[in-house]
């Protein structure tokens, strides 16, 4: 592998990190400040993607974990996507992050979403990993209210859901974030005039 390719992966596998710290998992303070050298000593000049996979877990709940693999094969395919999944079964983990080189075939984007009914698995291409969306100066802070909060929201307001204003599925900060459909997110601005301005918007 390159010098060039290192270096990518190295920002890959920082940007999956912090994207699994904003999620609430567990990540080691040294493993989010390491340099390039470190990471070349820990997995060695000539590691392959594979040697990147990770488990973590959520701070507040142990048993809540999650994988992240980054396959060796540049596409995603079915025999792939449905070898990481028969892992969680074993392993018993329901949450997966599959980091691919190129865009799964449209064949792999199916059996994804199929296999998704019962492991909550995302792709997400290098390309989307490079950078780190949540840290950039125009995004506003995105918190996901939980279940007891998104009802008091609506109980407040006296709305439905679905009268909030909305946010796509597929939105690159939702998508960064693990957020599905169904769920509120509060979007807090920097205001010059009020200080704070939240807005609440329902995942579709």
């Amino acid at each position: 592998m390159s010098d060039e390719e290192n270096s990518k992966l190295f920002r890959i596998w920082k940007t999956t990190l912090e994207m699994l710290k904003d999620r609430g998992f567990l990540v080691l303070e040294s493993e989010l400040n390491m340099h390039m050298t470190e990471f070349l000593v820990k997995f060695g000049e000539n590691f392959k993607r594979e040697d990147l996979d990770m488990s973590k877990t959520k701070e507040d709940d142990l048993n809540d974990r999650i994988f992240v693999f980054f396959p060796n094969e540049p596409k995603l395919t079915v025999k792939i996507a449905k070898r990481y999944a028969e892992r969680m079964r074993t392993e018993k983990v329901l949450r997966g992050i599959i980091v691919a080189k190129e865009a799964p075939t449209p064949i792999a984007k199916r059996a994804v979403e199929d296999l998704s009914q019962r492991y909550y698995l995302e792709v997400f291409l290098d390309a989307e990993l490079l950078v780190n969306v949540n840290k950039h100066s125009l995004v506003p802070t995105h918190a996901v209210l939980t279940n007891e909060e998104k009802q008091a929201l609506l109980k407040r307001y006296t709305v439905k859901e679905t009268q909030l204003p909305r946010m796509q599925y597929g939105d690159p900060i939702a998508k960064y974030l693990g957020i599905r459909r169904g769920q509120v997110v509060r979007i807090t601005r920097d205001s010059e005039t009020a200080g704070k301005y939240i807005t609440y918007r329902f995942v579709v």
